[in-house]
């Protein structure tokens, strides 16, 4: 079927300060769970909202909260820049908990989800937002003493590369022994891929070279990302 494309809407962070985002609708919202979709370094760009895109094709009612608020870029050191001025801890206390609370206007269950930049915004909202239901980390955590595990009480699934230039194995062991410890059901995937695997626009020059999209196994992410939505979101 044919999706409706999605709509830029304007959402209340809990100090009552505006925060745009970009929302996808499923064919069928009424009783639909929802997922908070957090961007790359990169920005609120044709790519993440693509990732909502197909959230929505698949039942779920998508934001994409746009933290840089209204910037984007495909430079490397201007990625850079953009993330380096954003404030995490408001990001996540502040903006990612506005969206969840606009998406609990009409859906009971709330999930959260991220790529890289975003997989670190993930964990860190998780140890603030207490009602999500559930998360999905793509290759990206932030360091490990700013993660309260015993305060992520919903299960976590995570993807990652093994050959990520940015998260190297070992630091996504200790993170995982870490979750493990604090009693989080976990589910960690490791994929023999670079940093990214599951960005389409990850390839060709203009590109980190460090990144490199794989078909594959970003099929198979998908894949296992949408089965455990499936079984952690939907109402039994």
């Amino acid at each position: 079927m044919k999706q409706t494309p999605g709509s830029t809407i304007t959402f209340s962070r809990p100090d009552g300060k505006q925060v745009q985002g970009y929302l996808a609708e499923p064919k069928d919202a009424g009783n639909a769970p929802a997922i908070v979709v957090i961007q790359e370094w990169w920005g609120v760009n044709d790519q993440i909202r693509g990732v909502a895109d197909r959230l929505a094709q698949s039942g779920y009612r998508a934001l994409v909260p746009d933290l840089y608020r209204g910037k984007a870029t495909v430079e490397e050191e201007e990625a850079n820049h953009l993330m380096s001025e954003l404030d995490f801890g408001d990001a996540a206390g502040q903006d990612i908990r506005g969206a969840v609370d606009y998406l609990k206007q009409g859906s009971s269950r709330v999930g959260v989800t991220g790529y890289c930049m975003g997989g670190a915004l993930t964990l860190l909202a998780l140890g603030q937002i207490s009602d999500l239901t559930a998360a999905v980390v793509w290759y990206g955590f932030p360091p490990l003493e700013y993660i309260d595990a015993s305060k992520i009480k919903v299960p976590v699934q995570a993807h990652w590369a093994t050959q990520d230039a940015f998260f190297p194995a070992e630091t996504v062991d200790a993170l995982e022994a870490k979750l493990k410890d604090a009693g989080v059901s976990t589910e960690f995937h490791r994929y023999l891929a670079h940093h990214a695997f599951a960005n389409e626009t990850a390839v060709g020059p203009g590109r980190i070279s460090r990144t490199q999209f794989d078909s594959v196994w970003s099929q198979l992410a998908w894949d296992r990302t949408l089965t455990f939505f499936g079984r952690t979101l939907w109402s039994k």
